[in-house]
Formats: structure tokens, C-alpha cells, sequence
């Protein structure tokens, strides 16, 4: 400290260096109003823990690009996103650009693109004006130069009319809305600081039931019962209130945290017996392993039987495991390869399984052939031999027992004709007598 300061000057020092004392609550901060929140997931952006609670979906996003969501557990859903931004006179150039730099920031905290969260502005004061529709710019950095660009329109506060604008144009499938079967979430965010100057009951009812989920952001001078009629319930996780432009940037981690999707498969909530797949809407379904189907309650996989479905991939014969899996074998004489599925031949000849008397001749294909030793030759079975004397003996035996009994036959035949003859000579000379004794009577 200078050595000269005037003596009142050093007698009040230490009371400079006393903290503010706390700044007076807001008129405005009334009791029972929350900042923000969410729903649960049937299609709203996730229910977040009430303020100061202990939060049960780790979070650290900073708000600011390229944050970080829990450890995975929580991260941007696809959004239809709207927002419709107050430029009326009342707002001032400088924080005209504050609402726009809340804009972007709240588009840094979100994923961007076609299949992702598509964003639309809609300007308005006593007239409406909409800046860029959903389908129009696909990635972050044409968004947030599109932003950049909106001037304020200056005149008027007509939210109402807004509303309306944003529910007949913006939100169509024409202008780059996806249809009910997308399950898409519709959000509306209206930022405002001043009261409405048309109608905003009706027309905020009819959108609330049209699907958008209106959020309303009121700032300095907004009226509390006018941002109450917009914003959807349940009222304290829908309005907001800041006191000035100068803070509303903050509530952009807010919004993040609104729009997290909750991985359900990291928590391990999903009661998927095998495996759990989060799917794009912020919800999961189940999946089983392979040689399982997943049983009528969508969780628990039974064994499936890939050999009778013939999903099996081998080449001779399918034995179903009592796992649920299968394994291959190959038939007689061949040999499973090392992928498990195909089969090899074996020679069966070197295996000694090929029953041949004498000689196994391996053909180089899935059979064999026998063979004989020299002085012998395979019979009718194929297999056995037989010594070719002996084989001969026995042909000249049945040769000579086939001489024989055709000699007898034909001996037998001879009595029986000898026979026969003289029976039709003693027939003929009866008839010759009988034929002379009547030509002499």
C-alpha cells in the first residue's frame, strides 16, 4: 500500500475489502418456477432431476462446443427443433445478438444433420418472418452462419401469430418435418421480453396438441402469465425466466441437458437377457446372441436349431450343441478341415478300414477298390478272393454235372417218345382193321 494515502482512506481499507452483501431476489423469480426441464422419453426430450438433487445420469456438458455428455450414458437426440426469437423494437441491437449467440450455442450442444436434430428460425415482432426452415441447412457451421445473418424486425410483439406461423410452416413435412411414424420429438423454443400484443391461449393449445413441445424463455420485462399460457406442462420444467440478455447464454447447458437421451444399455436398466442396442428415438430394444431368437416379451433369447433351419454352413451333417450352438462332422472316410465346417477325404486303406481279403486299393477319391493276391481272384462280393485252381475245379465240376443231367433228360425224353410211338402203332392198326371190316360186309 502507498505510503501517502490520507489517513480517512487507510481507517476505511478494511471495510473495502468486505464481500457485497448478497444482490435482492428478483420480483420476477417467483416460487415454483424451475429453469428447465424434460419429459420422459415417449417423445420429449427426458426428465432431468429437480434442481440440487443428486443426479442419477452422470452429466458434464459445458455448454460450449465440443462438450462432453456422461461417460456415454447421455447424448443428443434427433430433434425437430423451432426457434422463435422476439425482435421488437424493445430489444436492443446488442442483445438482439445476444439471443443469437444463445442460439448457436444451443446448436453446438446438439447433433446435427438429416437423420440427426434439424433446425428452423422463426423471426417475429408485428410481423412474422421465417429466417431458414428444417430442412435447409444440414450441418453446424451453415447453421450458425444463417444465425449470424438474422436482423431484428423491430416492430410489434406478436406471439401468437408466431406460434401459428411456425405450426402451419415450419413444422410440415413439406419444409422438412419428419411425419408421426419418425417418432420424432417436435420442440419449440420462444425466447421473448415483452407481453404479447395478440391472442396466445388458443393458438399455443392448438399447437401443444398438434405435437410441439413449447418451451418459453422469458427475459427482463415478459410477462410471467403470458409465457405460462405458451409453454407446455408441466410448467416448471417448461418456462424460464432471466433477469437480463446478458445471462440468457447460460441456459444453453440447460437445454443440453434437456436434450439428452438417456442410454438406457449403459445404465443397465434394460432387462435384455443378451444384448441391449439403443436405438436413434432415446429408447432400446434387445437383440441375441448368434444361435438365439428373441422370445414373444422382446428381452429373453431361446437356443435356436440351426441344423433344422439349415443355417448351419457345413457340408456333411449338423449336431446341434446343448448351448444353442452346433457343430459339424463329416460322413465315413472323410475328415473335418480346420474351419470346422468342411470335409476332407481319408484313404481308407491306410486307415485299414476297407475290409478287403487281401488288397486295398485306394482310388484317390471318397472309395477304394480290392484287389487279389497273384493266384487268386476277387468273387461276387468284392472283397474276398478265391485260388484260381480251385476256381476252375469248380467250374469243371458243375460243367460235368450239367453233361450228366442233360444226358439223363434226354434219355427220359427218348422212353417216353419210344413209348408214345408204340402206342399210336397199336391205335393205327386198330383203325385199319376196323375200316376193313366194314367195307366187307
Amino acid at each position: 500500500m502507498p505510503r501517502h494515502l490520507p489517513g480517512l482512506l487507510l481507517l476505511l481499507w478494511p471495510l473495502l475489502l468486505l464481500p457485497p452483501p448478497p444482490a435482492a431476489p428478483s420480483p420476477m423469480a417467483r416460487p415454483g418456477l424451475r429453469r428447465l426441464g424434460t419429459r420422459g422419453p415417449g417423445g420429449s426430450p427426458g426428465r432431468r432431476p429437480a434442481l440440487g438433487a443428486p443426479a442419477s445420469v452422470p452429466y458434464s456438458g459445458t455448454g460450449q462446443p465440443g462438450g462432453v455428455r456422461g461417460a456415454g450414458v447421455c447424448k443428443s437426440r434427433p430433434l425437430d427443433l423451432v426457434f422463435i426469437i422476439d425482435s421488437s423494437r424493445s430489444v436492443r441491437p446488442l442483445e438482439f445478438t445476444k439471443v443469437k449467440t444463445f442460439v448457436s450455442k444451443i446448436i453446438d450442444t446438439l447433433d446435427i444433420g438429416p437423420a440427426d436434430t434439424r433446425v428452423a428460425v422463426v423471426n417475429y415482432a408485428s410481423t412474422v418472418k421465417i429466417e431458414f426452415h428444417l430442412q435447409t441447412h444440414s450441418d453446424k457451421q451453415s447453421l450458425k452462419r444463417a444465425v449470424a445473418r438474422i436482423t431484428p424486425l423491430s416492430t410489434g410483439t406478436m406471439s401468437g401469430l408466431a406460434i401459428q406461423t411456425a405450426m402451419d410452416e415450419a413444422f410440415t413435412v413439406e419444409t422438412g418435418a419428419r411425419g408421426p411414424s419418425s417418432n420424432i420429438p417436435k420442440v419449440a423454443i420462444i425466447v421473448t421480453d415483452g407481453r404479447p400484443q395478440d391472442q396466445v391461449n388458443e393458438v399455443a393449445e392448438r399447437a401443444r396438441a398438434s405435437g410441439i413441445e413449447l418451451y418459453a424463455v422469458g427475459v427482463d420485462r415478459a410477462d410471467m402469465e403470458s409465457l405460462k399460457m405458451m409453454a407446455s406442462e408441466p410448467l416448471d420444467e417448461h418456462v424460464f425466466y432471466v433477469e437480463t440478455y446478458g445471462v440468457i447464454e447460460k441456459l444453453s447447458s440447460r437445454f443440453q441437458e434437456t436434450f439428452c437421451a438417456i442410454d438406457k444399455c449403459a445404465r443397465n436398466t434394460h432387462g435384455c437377457e443378451h444384448i441391449c442396442v439403443n436405438d436413434r428415438t432415446g429408447s432400446y430394444h434387445c437383440e441375441c446372441y448368434e444361435g438365439y431368437t428373441l422370445n414373444e416379451d422382446e428381452k429373453t433369447c431361446s437356443a435356436q436349431d440351426q441344423c433344422a433351419l439349415g443355417t448351419h454352413g457345413c457340408q456333411h451333417i449338423c449336431v446341434n450343441d446343448r448351448a444353442g450352438s452346433h457343430h459339424c462332422e463329416c460322413y465315413e472316410g472323410y475328415t473335418l478341415n480346420e474351419d470346422k465346417k468342411t470335409c476332407s477325404v481319408l484313404n481308407q486303406c491306410a486307415l485299414g478300414s476297407h475290409d478287403c481279403q487281401h488288397i486295398c486299393v485306394y482310388d484317390g477319391s471318397a472309395s477304394y477298390h480290392c484287389d487279389c493276391d497273384t493266384g487268386y481272384t476277387l468273387n461276387e462280393d468284392k472283397k474276398t478272393c478265391s485260388a484260381i485252381e480251385e476256381a476252375r475245379r469248380l467250374i469243371s465240376t458243375e460243367d460235368a454235372c450239367a453233361c450228366e443231367a442233360t444226358l439223363a433228360f434226354q434219355d427220359k425224353v427218348n422212353s417216353y417218345l419210344q413209348r408214345l410211338n408204340s402206342k399210336l402203332d397199336d391205335i393205327l392198326e386198330k383203325l385199319q382193321a376196323n375200316e376193313y371190316g366194314q367195307v366187307h360186309r
